[in-house]
């Protein structure tokens, strides 16, 4: 799955935000309080959305009035643009949500299209509003399937604050919609703690991090046992990057929990997870995620360069990279110039606050920041002179 094109309306600080041209890997800069954190939550409202409602996701955030942006009126909006697979159709997903007239949320407007080939008019698979409307069952893949299929089916949810796509999805007919469901749910905003990460766990599998990472020791044991090449990586890649620390292990105790271990070449005893750095746990804890053979169709990564060494930055985004090469799409905020020395121009995005609401740019479309780039300056140099930041507002 690959997001190509993203528009925000009426979300926060995001009045009519639009973010196109989307490679697997980007990064997004900006000053404190411009939405960067905001702009990463969107992914999880939509998946507060999907697995619960609209409802539980708008008071997980302090309800309508908190969400909606400031001195505006009228719904909170989103249109998401994706492929499932690279040669497949263009996907477009939209959302409505406002206030019923008792004030209640509901799902104003929910469509899928897809695109019919290069010219023509989007394809309509599903179009709800306020918990009514009419959906297409069957595998869409081209044109030729759509055509194939002729009625779409007249539904009606439980509850108009309840997705359209929630509620379809659920039914194997309904293969395009189970797709997006299936993306949605696959999204992940990652804010490790690193104390967390140090805790002893009952001994209980689990194959993927959580998004604060307090599960690390959980999964750790889990891909040792099941998938020690894969885990072999890992301790690899940690012992490049960290050469003193050589293994790390995840042992049960006494009474059937399990702690993290690590290893240094120089002393013969190995250290509990709570006596070893903070760097050096989230090095780990990022060799871990990124090196799961279970891959996340999105992962968001704010502010990586937290309690790291600049010199393992690099080395960092080029991990983050390999990871959208190979696995899902990868979007990380940073404020590093390490970090941005380290990525490609088509690769960063800068947000900034224009006429009272956060914008978002591509850089790569300032022809000075171009030109200097190609002729040597790192990004990173340009984010400390101020230049992407200027350069990015001339951006219409």
């Amino acid at each position: 799955m690959k997001i190509e094109h993203i528009e925000i309306h009426n979300y926060r600080v995001f009045k009519d935000a639009v973010v196109d041209d989307i490679p697997n890997y980007a990064v997004f800069i900006g000053k404190n309080g411009v939405g960067k954190t905001t702009f990463f939550d969107i992914f999880g409202f939509l998946h507060d959305c999907l697995i619960n409602n609209v409802r539980y996701a708008l008071d997980m955030r302090g309800g309508f009035d908190e969400v909606v942006s400031r001195d505006q009126k009228g719904h909170i909006g989103f249109t998401i643009k994706f492929r499932l697979e690279a040669r497949e159709p263009l996907i477009t997903y939209e959302l409505q949500i406002g206030l019923s007239e008792r004030g209640h949320p509901v799902v104003h407007l929910e469509r899928l299209r897809f695109r019919r080939g290069s010219r023509g008019a989007p394809w309509l698979v599903l179009d709800f509003s306020n918990g009514k409307g009419r959906a297409v069952a069957g595998e869409i893949k081209s044109y030729e399937d759509a055509k194939k299929i002729e009625n779409r089916t007249e539904q009606e949810l439980n509850s108009p604050d309840i997705l359209a796509i929630k509620g379809l999805g659920q039914f194997k007919e309904f293969i395009a919609v189970a797709s997006l469901c299936k993306m949605i749910e696959d999204w992940h905003v990652f804010d490790f703690h690193i104390d967390e990460t140090r805790q002893r766990k009952p001994n209980a599998a689990h194959t993927s991090l959580s998004t604060t990472g307090d599960n690390l020791v959980q999964v750790t044991k889990y891909l040792r046992d099941q998938y020690p090449d894969d885990f072999q990586n890992i301790l690899n890649r940690m012992k490049e990057r960290i050469p003193s620390v050589s293994s790390v292990r995840a042992e049960e105790t006494t009474d059937h929990h399990i702690v993290l271990q690590f290893q240094n070449e120089h002393f013969k005893n190995p250290f509990l997870s709570r006596f070893v750095s903070d760097g050096t746990m989230k090095m780990f804890t990022y060799l871990v995620l990124l090196n799961n053979p279970e891959r996340h169709a999105l992962l968001c990564i704010e502010e990586p360069e937290n309690q790291l060494y600049p010199d393992l930055l690099s080395i960092l985004a080029e991990e983050f990279r390999r990871y959208s090469q190979t696995g899902g799409q990868v979007f990380v905020s940073t404020h590093s110039p390490d970090f941005l020395n380290a990525i490609e121009l088509d690769e960063l995005y800068c947000i900034f606050v224009q006429n009272g609401y956060s914008v978002i740019r591509k850089i790569s479309k300032s022809d000075l920041v171009k030109k200097l780039w190609k002729g040597g300056d790192p990004l990173g140099d340009l984010w400390i002179q101020k230049i992407l930041m200027e350069e990015a507002q001339k951006i219409t």
